[in-house]
């Protein structure tokens, strides 16, 4: 099921979102004092290819560097990112076959926003901790 998904996934919208996490890399590959942001925007762009089978978690070690590094991405990618999930979530929502894809577009909104601190698994080998 998941391999069905992500390939319906992989036409409909998954190769021209990770085309915009692409380009955003690149730019910020260009500035040179935002690399960072542009190997974290590379990383998103895997996952938006192939998003069924993975989870995205938060680092406990993350700090405060990288709320800093979050703050200047929203300002400089993340909103129109999160902006380009939303209107592609909601216009998969619209058919019922579609419903999956929208939410999982959904999904990807937080991390399109709050890149940095967080890490990609797969959901076969994550097993998150009880509190």
């Amino acid at each position: 099921m998941r391999l069905l998904l992500n390939l319906i996934w992989l036409v409909l919208c998954g190769f021209w979102m990770a085309v915009g996490y692409v380009l955003a890399g690149l730019v910020a590959c260009v500035l040179i004092v935002t690399i960072p942001f542009g190997i974290a925007s590379f990383r998103i762009a895997a996952y938006a290819l192939w998003p069924f089978g993975r989870d995205v978690v938060r680092r406990p070690t993350a700090g405060a560097a990288s709320t800093i590094g979050n703050v200047l991405w929203i300002v400089l990618f993340g909103w129109w990112l999160a902006l380009g999930h939303v209107v592609t979530g909601i216009a998969l929502c619209v058919t019922i076959i579609g419903i999956p894809l929208g939410i999982a577009n959904f999904k990807l909104i937080p991390i399109s926003l709050l890149p940095l601190g967080s890490e990609i698994v797969d959901s076969d080998h994550y097993l998150p901790a009880r509190v």
